[in-house]
């Protein structure tokens, strides 16, 4: 069984981004990772052993959850991060349901066939949950609508398990990040340009959001990989972390009234101006 002087963190979509960014951190100040990925290719490392999982599918996750516990006894899990998520983005009206399904299939349920599987190993190591949600579960932004949904409902199920969990003094945190220099999103705009060429009914809107979203800069990983560092190591966690670029704006525009949310958020994203051009067809 490894030995970690700082315990064994169980992290999913640990291949790239803000998974791997944190699962090094964490390696480099003394913890046994557990890196969660979809791929068999990867390769261990001191420290760090890979774990191949699929989060959206149940038996893989309690596999996975087989796998961790032999390596790690009775010593538990200090935490489980629950990173992995998709974006999928686009008209509501347009978006495919499989797409629909898999957004939740990952981002929700995902994070809860994790927790069921390994909130015993957890238990174990008197360990605590981390769930990364997005700023978009508090405040909708137009054509992400799938993408917050599924992040509102995993904020509501952490919220829940908080309680649930409070017998056995089991925190559960959520991690909100801003927006990083990631794959996901390299990903988003190529899947964005692609919706747009297909979806000529909303392609005003689309080119307004594009625009819009070019003009905001992305920040560096390393400070939610930061965020989510102190939500594994504190005593006593804080419920809410929030770190990365923009993160603080919508934390004030979620605080507004409905009807000046809703202005602001239009205003920003250059759908004022789309909508007269719409209209003017």
């Amino acid at each position: 069984m490894p030995e970690s002087g700082q315990g064994n963190v169980f992290i999913t979509g640990a291949s790239a981004g803000i998974g791997a960014a944190t699962a090094d951190l964490l390696v480099r100040r003394g913890y046994t990772v557990y890196a969660g990925v979809h791929t068999t290719a990867a390769t261990p490392r001191p420290g760090l052993r890979p774990i191949p999982i699929d989060v959206a599918d149940p038996e893989s996750v309690s596999a996975a959850a087989e796998l961790v516990a032999a390596e790690v006894g009775d010593a538990g899990l200090r935490a489980i991060v629950n990173n992995a998520g998709i974006i999928v983005q686009g008209p509501l009206e347009l978006v495919a349901p499989a797409e629909l399904q898999r957004q939740f299939a990952v981002n929700t349920l995902g994070p809860a066939y994790v927790c069921r599987s390994f909130l015993p190993l957890v238990r174990t190591g008197h360990g605590r949950i981390v769930n990364i949600s997005a700023p978009t579960a508090r405040v909708p932004v137009p054509f992400l609508g799938p993408i917050g949904a599924s992040k509102a409902a995993l904020v509501s199920l952490s919220d829940a398990l908080r309680s649930e969990l409070a017998a056995w003094h089991i925190p559960v945190v959520l991690v909100e990040p801003g927006g990083t220099r990631t794959e996901i999103f390299t990903k988003a705009e190529q899947v964005a340009a692609r919706t747009m060429d297909r979806t000529p009914l909303y392609q005003a809107q689309l080119a307004a959001v594009a625009k819009a979203a070019a003009r905001q800069s992305l920040g560096p990983i390393d400070p939610v990989a930061a965020a989510v560092a102190r939500a594994v190591a504190a005593r006593n966690p804080k419920r809410r972390y929030a770190a990365g670029a923009g993160v603080r704006l919508f934390g004030i525009i979620a605080a507004l009234p409905d009807p000046l949310r809703d202005r602001v958020v239009a205003t920003a994203f250059g759908l004022t101006g789309a909508a007269r051009k719409a209209d003017a067809r």
